[in-house]
């Protein structure tokens, strides 16, 4: 195998595939990327079992060939090479070695057998439509941090993409939970989405999705069946499993009765909840709204009684109410509405709250209070 490319294009190539490999590889290969070369193009192929990344790069092909070499040290050998730098990549017949060349700078790298590699082979993906990456980014973005870390409930490790229904209008609905908050996203349902199943994307392919997601404009295709989905992006394409599981029925825990309506500046109160809370307890982090006529008083308070308060404007008639939030949960919801305004509804002082931007109904979240 020999072939000719340019740095920056290997590179990004190569900055695609990797993060899909673990730092800490009990199985060899695992550890390693297929490089695959003919046809006047590069294909790189990386795997943990559970995701796979596959990338293509045009490049001058010497001579055509296929090889695995450690991805992550081929990663930093190219990003360490000088801007503009042509590298040349070979292999001998026996395959047992890889050389990368770039000017005067040659590196040798142990390689393992392409037969070795994990066969990433077709697999039937029944429902398939296509996106914007602008909306997939966005549906990213509104639910991704209210993912679980709790490995024990792996089945709300993940967002739960599925076909539903808002009044007579067919939506596509993202949604997260970690117990303590939930995060709801919806758009209009993508034109053969209509008898896709309910499937819960997992935490490290919506981050490497996402990742892939900000370096291409073109219509990104989702393929998708019970047990794994596909995204194309450009000439990326990134296969995963889904996570084995049931989610819970989450529209029991969107309070329907909350009648109290707080109005507020979306700005205000998030910069607001960000001072006071510097001074609540790493442990706790409990901020404590009081709520009355015209304004919302933020307090918090740390075990050596430091204590910090500030008022906002509201605009708000019911009766007087005091709720306790975590801070920074209350805060990762703040910074997802991107209106001037959020509507907070409540119902009182140990019920679940709900949290939405005035000028966007596509997502909701609800945030459970906490005792302070």
């Amino acid at each position: 195998m020999k072939l000719t490319i340019e740095r920056a294009a290997l590179l990004k190539t190569l900055a695609h595939v990797q993060s899909a490999v673990e730092r800490r590889n009990t199985i060899p290969i695992l550890a390693n990327v297929l490089i695959d070369a003919g046809d006047g193009r590069l294909s790189l192929t990386a795997t943990d079992m559970d995701l796979t990344i596959v990338d293509a790069v045009p490049a001058e092909i010497g001579e055509p060939g296929a090889t695995t070499a450690p991805v992550h040290t081929l990663y930093d050998i190219v990003r360490k090479l000088p801007e503009g730098a042509q590298v040349e990549v070979s292999s001998a017949g026996d395959g047992g070695q890889i050389k990368v060349e770039a000017g005067r700078s040659v590196f040798t790298l142990a390689t393992l057998p392409r037969e070795d590699f994990p066969a990433t082979g077709e697999v039937d993906l029944p429902h398939s439509f296509m996106m914007q990456p602008g909306e997939l980014r966005n549906l990213i973005d509104r639910t991704r941090f209210a993912i679980s870390t709790e490995e024990t409930r792996y089945y709300l490790n993940g967002i739960y993409l599925h076909a539903a229904k808002t009044g007579n209008i067919d939506v596509l609905r993202a949604v997260a939970t970690d117990g303590h908050r939930l995060a709801r996203f919806e758009m209009p349902l993508p034109e053969g989405a209509a008898d896709m199943p309910g499937v819960i994307v997992p935490r490290k392919t919506v981050v490497e999705l996402r990742k892939l997601l900000d370096e291409t404009e073109e219509t990104v295709s989702v393929s998708l069946s019970d047990t794994r989905i596909r995204f194309a992006c450009g000439a990326a394409l990134l296969t995963s499993k889904l996570i084995d599981g049931t989610f819970p029925d989450y529209e029991r825990v969107i309070p329907t009765g909350n009648d109290k309506i707080v109005q507020v500046r979306c700005q205000s109160f998030r910069a607001a909840v960000d001072r006071v809370s510097t001074i609540s307890s790493e442990k706790s982090r409990a901020v404590k709204l009081m709520i009355a006529n015209g304004a919302i008083t933020l307090s918090a308070s740390s075990p050596e009684n430091d204590t910090a308060t500030e008022e906002v404007e509201i605009d708000y008639s019911g009766p007087e109410m005091e709720i306790g939030f975590n801070s920074r949960y209350l805060l990762d919801i703040a910074q997802q509405i991107e209106g001037e305004d959020a509507k907070i509804s409540l119902a009182d002082s140990a019920s679940p709250t709900i949290m939405s931007d005035v000028s966007d109904s596509s997502a909701l979240y609800v945030l459970m209070p906490m005792r302070v």
